[in-house]
């Protein structure tokens, strides 16, 4: 029988890696420099877009709902998706 998986633990671990902290501090730096232009405002609902990935300084601002709803390339359909080794395809019939 499988063992369950321990998802506190999991998410635990990602959080606390190097990638995971330097990714945040980035996101919470573009934050910062959006308020003090004036582009967002504290609690006004609304959310940095990276479009080019989080290293990239161009940013738009979009509301929560619709940064956290965007479709992203791997949900697409028709998309060529990376499955993992251990994991197969399923054929059509």
């Amino acid at each position: 029988m499988a063992t369950k998986r321990d998802y506190k633990k999991e998410y635990k671990k990602f959080q606390s890696s190097t990638k995971a902290k330097k990714d945040r501090a980035a996101r919470n730096k573009a934050r910062r420099k959006a308020l003090k232009v004036g582009r967002v405002r504290k609690g006004d609902g609304k959310d940095l877009h990276h479009p080019n990935g989080i290293k990239s300084s161009r940013t738009t601002v979009l509301s929560r709902s619709n940064n956290r709803g965007r479709k992203e390339k791997s949900r697409v359909k028709g998309s060529k998706r990376n499955y993992p080794s251990s994991r197969k395809k399923r054929s059509k019939k």
